[in-house]
């Protein structure tokens, strides 16, 4: 008889652990997304960008682009020309 209520309690204390680990993932995934933390990389790919300096509108072919802090944008087109503006100012295109 004490072996079963051994064993009983050791399954309830494991199953206690993994409970109590997997809330803390929980939790830790909530308060990331609340603090507008990037869990998981998403990769967007734009091949063209409108891009609007001083009032003059033109459009780029798209080598490679990076945003800095959803503010600004550095945009290097085919020809190697770097573009550093403000990302109201840019309009990409995919596809």
């Amino acid at each position: 008889m004490s072996t079963k209520k051994i064993s009983k309690s050791v399954v309830r204390g494991d199953l206690m652990k993994k409970m109590i680990i997997l809330i803390l993932i929980i939790a830790i995934i909530i308060l990331l997304t609340g603090c507008n933390m990037q869990i998981i990389d998403t990769k967007w790919a734009f091949h063209k960008a409108v891009i609007n300096l001083n009032g003059k509108c033109f459009e780029v072919d798209v080598k490679s682009w990076k945003d800095y802090n959803d503010r600004a944008i550095q945009i290097i087109d085919n020809n190697g020309n770097v573009y550093y503006t403000s990302l109201n100012n840019v309009l990409l295109i995919g596809k």
